[in-house]
């Protein structure tokens, strides 16, 4: 592990110990939060904050049991994260405890998709009563679950988002709207962005750009990507390009109302639709902001004149709001809010049920009637009344408990906060994000902005697991931490 790392993790725990951060964890208290710089040397653990829960005593399967059926029965991909797979054993909102009792705090969410806490009362509360009502009915009945969270979802979408599609996951949502696109536009060929990702599925394949998720095998008919507009890594970009608190340390020229970095984006977008795609197309899939790609912000304007070169040729534009809706971006409850557009369909999943199987897709009445004349869609489990319930509460929860201006406050004050480490450590290359769906970058060293080799990576992984706290990784190279 390198000495700067090590500093950089001193640097971190005192940057967090700010009150600002107990209002993302309730539970957390400014006394017992903060640490004597004097006392805190490089190989100090952290204290934890305290917690007034106590998980029940764990009495499921021996670990060494596990490992055993893991790798006997369940999916060879690689799945651990740690060096010791860790065996999670019970939640408790931004809490989760392990079977020998240690306790985490989870910057992780389940890759973004705890939305308001593990087992929050309330959340638990409306889905223990529904569980003793109904648990499932076919989509061919009524039930008052479903068209309640209809009336509620509906209502945070503007017009003409009116008609919602109720599936099971995100790839399953996307899956949908690549049908729907399709089916609307009488075209077939759809573009996305390099290094986004919008599911597994054979279909959806296709439109996800990222390495490690594509196979030898032929999928994605019709399906192309284009250069993304990533302003740290791609060839263009300044530090006036994000809608963010933090910008890049690139320099450019641009005037504060012209952005030079996207004019270069949309000629590349431009040179995909002359080349690469015929003439009519049916739609264009955008993430507002790249999530497993690292957390990656295109320059302002973007997304409204690429969405605007999509309809020109008869597409659809579709906003995949799989990890930044709900307002976790902080500013707006959709991420395609931030960018100042109205796509034709939006996709969520994840954050949607906060970790119950459930996902949308929202669309206008015209496209909707576009697909039913094409084909009779139906979903076993779609809308089923325990995910509906469900999603009720979660949309409760959010309103009743301002998240939403939570993400906005104390995401606002970690990426300012993680700037300052990235303007005092080498090994920082970037900060970015908005609300709280962050990412930090780290490189070799500032000059080259080469990736962190993965090793150091897998280092860094360890030590905030060994003191209790959980982040991600994504990025093409595999190795952004995402502490979301």
């Amino acid at each position: 592990m390198t000495p700067a790392w090590r500093h950089l993790l001193r640097a971190w725990h005192l940057q967090t110990s700010s009150p600002r951060i107990t209002k993302m964890c309730p539970s957390l208290s400014r006394g017992a939060f903060r640490t004597s710089v004097t006392k805190l040397g490089l190989h100090t653990k952290p204290r934890m904050p305290p917690c007034d829960f106590t998980p029940e005593k764990y009495q499921s399967l021996a670990y060494e049991r596990v490992l055993e059926i893991q790798n006997h029965h369940l999916t060879p991909t690689r799945t651990a994260y740690f060096r010791k797979p860790l065996l999670l054993h019970q939640g408790h909102m931004e809490w989760l405890f392990d079977y020998e009792g240690n306790r985490y705090l989870d910057f992780f969410s389940g890759i973004v998709t705890v939305s308001v806490g593990h087992c929050h009362p309330k959340v638990n509360a409306v889905a223990q009563k529904q569980l003793g009502r109904l648990w499932h009915t076919s989509a061919l009945f009524f039930h008052p679950p479903i068209h309640e969270f209809a009336e509620k979802l509906s209502a945070l979408l503007p017009e003409p988002l009116k008609v919602i599609f109720l599936v099971n996951s995100g790839s399953e949502a996307n899956d949908l709207a690549m049908l729907m696109a399709r089916a609307h536009s009488n075209s077939t060929d759809i573009i996305s962005l390099r290094g986004s990702y919008h599911g597994c599925s054979p279909y959806t394949l296709g439109l996800t750009s990222v390495g490690p998720y594509r196979m030898e095998l032929p999928s994605g008919l019709g399906c192309q990507s284009t250069m993304c507009p990533d302003v740290f890594r791609g060839p263009w970009g300044g530090n006036h390009c994000r809608d963010s608190p933090v910008q890049t340390t690139r320099k450019c020229s641009c005037a504060p109302d012209c952005c030079q970095a996207k004019d270069q984006y949309i000629e590349q977008f431009k040179d995909t639709l002359n080349t690469s795609v015929a003439k009519s197309i049916a739609g264009f899939f955008a993430e507002p902001i790249q999530g497993v790609n690292g957390v990656v912000q295109y320059p302002k304007g973007f997304l409204r004149e690429a969405f605007e070169l999509v309809r020109e040729r008869g597409g659809v534009c579709i906003a995949d709001e799989v990890q930044t809706g709900f307002g976790r971006l902080g500013s707006h409850f959709w991420g395609f809010q931030t960018h100042g557009i109205l796509p034709d369909i939006v996709t969520m999943a994840k954050g949607i049920g906060n970790g119950f199987p459930m996902a949308a897709v929202v669309t206008t009445p015209e496209i909707a009637k576009s697909l039913a004349k094409r084909v009779f869609h139906f979903n076993t489990f779609g809308g089923n009344p325990m995910a509906c319930a469900i999603g009720s509460a979660v949309l409760e929860v959010i309103k009743e408990e301002k998240l939403q201006e939570n993400c906005q406050e104390v995401g606002t004050y970690m990426l300012q906060k993680f700037a300052e480490l990235r303007d005092e450590f080498e090994i920082v290359g970037d900060v970015r994000g908005k609300g709280l769906m962050i990412g930090i970058e780290m490189v070799k060293d500032k000059v080259s902005s080469q990736p962190l080799p993965q090793e150091e990576v897998n280092e860094i992984h360890e030590d905030c697991k060994s003191m209790g706290l959980l982040i991600g990784r994504g990025g093409i190279f595999a190795q952004k931490t995402l502490p979301v």
